[in-house]
């Protein structure tokens, strides 16, 4: 992933953005604007978290709804970082509009910002992912919907980014258990986590219901705000100001009549933070309790001069107050691993991360992200062709990008499989003079140990995490991508320099008549720039060449088949079938 040298690139990409924005309305985009008025607002004037989460799930469900054209309901959240506040007086602008369609659920993105009336300034907020499902029809039956059509450059990315998305929410509950450490808990000074208990019950009415007569999500998360603040606030004996909720999933429906009992305990604190999780049953006045909800929210404490107050130790119950206690750890390094790894802002992390197996599920993540995002620049210049190879460079600011395409007569899933055995590349491509197996991390992740000829004589070598990913839905293309990354077991070694691949990889798209579109990228770094400066001066044709070799090696390769290429032809006719949906070959990634 390219370190993209500042923010200058950031704000270029938004301004683009907002240009496509203006010239194509998605049929799908809601906007809500709201006033702060003190009925909304703490005791600190500002706008209360519980009030804002009201105002997205509304307005996400609203999207989703004029997609579907069917009544909806909120499923999960994702992360939600909450950068400012918003005071009184301030409006609220919410957007939220649908990026992919599945089966019979939808991701909604949401994006909130703030605006000062009077000074004319404009500011983000927040920005989530939610997931919506169709209701059933009266007579049972599932609402099948259909697709979305991106037209702008950032719908294309998040259109295809989704799916990602979607493969981290799936594996999300096997992380944290492959997380789970045997820290030791400090007894001296600590605070008793039973002191930060909180209980309370609230009685759903018709105002907290939508349309459909079901409890508003919105409405049950700002009751589970409430109660976590009161938990946090008994640890601090301050003002607690709410910083992350973590991605968290509706188990049921809640309906008017209900009575909520939420629950709140203080899980852990760590030296400027601390996690609450509240659990939100339902029950009728006779009936069992129903589990609904469970979120883990993160708070700090500021001082008068805005910096980090330190928090007191907590000292958890026996047995489940432990397990909270240690799974409070687990999150904690699964939020560092979405800031430092997922973050698109890579100038604050290496080029190379360091792999290690519970960062695997954000490393892939990343790695493909990165590569759709890059294939989906709309700006790419033609450089030179020659036979039908095309060579694009992309230009921003200070990184370089360049990108190689041609049409091989060869089956899409065919081509697929002959370019994702990274091993045999040496075959064909003499910038690759060795490429071994490391590690089969699972069916889709590989590392790999690579070197390459140096224009001074000295080799280099790579370490390459390869992700590979089959098509999710009808018009994906195949990706293999490609991202350096550091391993204890291969460090730098006498003799060779040791290189970066910022973000590569291949995009293999089917066309028709058993041809495909294989398309290469490369942000090029230091060690790349040397090898195509001279191909894009027109001085020189190695990539031509190098492309031309891998399509006769695919031609040479393209009869035979492999049991795995047969069972991907069988499934290639439901790519939006329910086991896509459900991500059952998810179950068996080793963490």
């Amino acid at each position: 992933m390219s370190s993209r040298g500042s923010g200058d690139v950031e704000e270029e990409e938004e301004e683009e953005e907002e240009e496509e924005e203006a010239e194509n309305i998605n049929p799908t985009e809601v906007k809500m604007s709201q006033i702060v008025m003190p009925c909304h607002s703490n005791h600190r004037q500002e706008l209360s978290v519980g009030q804002l989460l009201k105002w997205m799930d509304s307005t996400a469900c609203l999207s989703a709804e004029r997609h579907a054209q069917s009544p909806c309901v909120t499923a999960s959240m994702d992360d939600i970082h909450f950068g400012h506040t918003i005071r009184v007086g301030q409006v609220v602008n919410i957007k939220a509009k649908v990026n992919r369609a599945f089966n019979t659920s939808m991701e909604v993105g949401i994006q909130v910002s703030c605006e000062d009336l009077f000074l004319d300034r404009h500011w983000r907020v927040c920005h989530a992912y939610a997931t919506f499902v169709t209701q059933r029809t009266s007579t049972g039956n599932k609402v099948i919907l259909k697709p979305i059509v991106p037209h702008t450059q950032k719908e294309q990315v998040e259109h295809s980014v989704a799916a990602e998305r979607r493969r981290v929410r799936m594996v999300h509950d096997d992380i944290i258990k492959a997380l789970l450490s045997d820290a030791s808990i400090q007894q001296d000074k600590a605070v008793a986590a039973e002191r930060t208990k909180v209980e309370s019950v609230e009685l759903v009415l018709p105002p907290h219901a939508n349309h459909q007569v079901n409890t508003f999500g919105g409405q049950i998360m700002a009751w589970m705000v409430n109660v976590a603040i009161i938990a946090a606030s008994r640890l601090c004996q301050a003002h607690p100001t709410l910083r992350t909720i973590d991605m968290f999933t509706f188990r049921g429906p809640s309906q008017v009549g209900d009575r909520l009992l939420l629950r709140a305990i203080v899980n852990n604190a760590f030296k400027n933070s601390m996690e609450v999780g509240v659990r939100a049953e339902a029950y009728q006045k006779d009936g069992p309790n129903r589990h609904i909800n469970s979120a883990f929210m993160t708070f700090e404490v500021l001082d008068d001069h805005g910096k980090l107050c330190m928090l007191p130790q907590i000292r958890p119950e026996p047995l489940e107050g432990e397990r909270r206690f240690q799974e409070a750890i687990a999150r904690k390094k699964i939020r560092l691993d979405r800031k430092y790894i997922i973050s698109r802002k890579q100038g604050e992390v290496p080029l190379s991360v360091p792999w290690d197996p519970r960062n695997q599920v954000y490393l892939s993540y990343n790695n493909v992200t990165a590569l759709k995002m890059l294939a989906a620049r709309n700006s790419w210049c033609l450089s030179s062709e020659k036979d039908k190879v095309r060579l694009y460079t992309l230009e921003q600011k200070s990184m370089l990008s360049f990108k190689v395409e041609s049409e091989v007569d060869v089956p899409a899933q065919r081509a697929f499989a002959l370019l994702a055995e990274l091993s045999n590349r040496s075959s064909w491509d003499k910038h690759y003079q060795k490429c071994e197996l490391i590690h089969q991390v699972d069916d889709d992740d590989f590392l790999y140990y690579v070197v390459t000829p140096s224009g001074e004589g000295i080799l280099q070598d790579f370490i390459l995490l390869a992700s590979r990913r089959k098509p999710c839905g009808s018009g994906d293309p195949y990706v293999i991508a490609l991202r350096s990354v550091s391993l204890p077991t291969h460090p730098p070694t006498e003799g060779y320099n040791r290189g970066e691949v910022l973000c590569a990889g291949f995009t293999i798209l089917e066309t028709k008549n058993d041809t495909s579109l294989v398309s290469y990228y490369n942000q090029a770094s230091a060690e790349v720039v040397p090898y195509i400066s001279t191909d894009i001066a027109g001085l020189s044709s190695s990539f031509y060449h190098t492309f031309c070799s891998c399509s006769q090696y695919l031609s040479k390769n393209r009869l035979q088949c492999t049991s795995e290429e047969q069972t991907d032809q069988y499934q290639a006719t439901d790519r939006d079938s329910p086991t896509c949906e459900n991500g059952a070959a998810l179950i068996g990634t080793q963490l």
